[in-house]
């Protein structure tokens, strides 16, 4: 109790009741993130950055960002107060973005590429997971990068690597060799498709789906596709968007199978694989978007925000890797990539002179 008379200003603070304090858990909780989330993120400003120099901007932001976070953490080490923000950026901020992947798909998009033409996709999408997989197992590659390799070349390269990750649980050495395999290969293609065109006898519908059926990341089809013309690189785009599409039933898939695996073996302990239901939010993305109810403007922005996120996602994973145990993989994994490459590539021209 205060002595003040209680028209001093003074005591009326003294004599009213102490604010509520946000739980403590909660507060906690954000201060431990908040060092190791403010390190992704300047990562992912940095990867941006470096797109400005001339040159650089044909590089994803998503593979600088991982080359960085690699670099600080092998030259300097992540620092321990940064971990748990670390691990926070892979997994929620991770998830979240490939939930807001799904708004710049449409099952129009899908629709707009014909039944032929989504066939040869999604068939050359298939054949070249699971061959690849099969081909990763007879050269005593680990399971976990050969499915990681073929995830990211059948389906869209660094993206669909840390999207398939999220039930395969590679090291997180796996998706840097992995996110290396479809950069390199991705980039070649952007490089000798186009030159390699005047050769080909397909016009430009047939080109835009070749570039879109086989090269591994967007971007890299956008290239790609519009040296061909505005007709086949608008086509090579949606036909990519539509394999992109393909993501969620895969993903889904694998978590069933990794789940049902864990059931039927007792050696496995109590520890179940967990089903991605984050890619159900990916699918409800899709639909939103389907709609039209989600202005361009807006959609247009949440593109620029869930790249940016997965950037931060990929900082975070560099910071988790050591060259050194990357070098312990050897060479087979890179060749596997580039067989897989030579498969996806091959395969789709193959199916595109015979079915269109």
């Amino acid at each position: 109790m205060t002595d003040k008379p209680l028209s001093d200003p003074a005591a009326i603070v003294e004599a009213a009741p102490p604010l509520p304090r946000a739980p403590h858990f909660l507060t906690g909780a954000f201060d431990g993130i908040l060092p190791g989330l403010a390190l992704t993120v300047l990562i992912a400003a940095a990867a941006y950055g470096l797109r400005q120099i001339p040159g650089m901007g044909l590089v994803s932001p998503l593979v600088l960002a991982i080359v960085i976070g690699m670099g600080l953490h092998n030259i300097f080490g992540t620092p321990a107060i940064a971990k748990p923000g670390v691990k926070f950026a892979l997994r929620r901020i991770l998830r979240f973005a490939i939930v807001l992947l799904g708004l710049q798909l449409t099952f129009a998009q899908v629709r707009s590429v014909g039944f032929v033409g989504f066939s040869i996709v999604a068939g050359t999408l298939f054949s070249t997971f699971f061959a690849t997989r099969w081909l990763g197992k007879l050269m005593g590659v680990d399971k976990q990068l050969s499915e990681l390799i073929a995830a990211g070349t059948a389906i869209c390269g660094a993206s669909a690597v840390i999207a398939t990750n999220t039930v395969t649980r590679g090291s997180d050495e796996d998706v840097a060799y992995a996110v290396a395999c479809v950069t390199v290969f991705g980039s070649l293609s952007m490089l000798i498709m186009p030159a390699l065109l005047p050769y080909t006898g397909l016009d430009a519908h047939a080109f835009g789906l070749w570039t879109g059926a086989s090269i591994h990341e967007v971007a890299q089809v956008v290239a790609a596709a519009f040296q061909g013309g505005q007709q086949a690189g608008e086509f090579g785009t949606v036909a990519k968007l539509s394999r992109v599409m393909l993501l969620a039933p895969l993903v889904i898939g694998l978590g069933a199978a990794a789940i049902w695996r864990a059931r039927g073996d007792k050696d496995a302990g109590h520890a179940s694989p967990p089903m991605p239901w984050f890619v159900f939010g990916f699918i409800g993305m899709v639909m939103l978007n389907s709609t039209g109810v989600v202005p361009e403007e807006v959609k247009a922005n949440i593109a620029i925000v869930t790249t940016f996120l997965l950037a931060v996602a990929l900082g975070a994973m560099g910071l988790e890797t050591d060259i050194a145990k990357l070098r312990l993989k050897g060479a087979k994994p890179l060749l596997l990539g580039a067989v897989a490459w030579l498969f996806i590539s091959v395969l789709s021209f193959i199916l595109i002179k015979t079915l269109m």
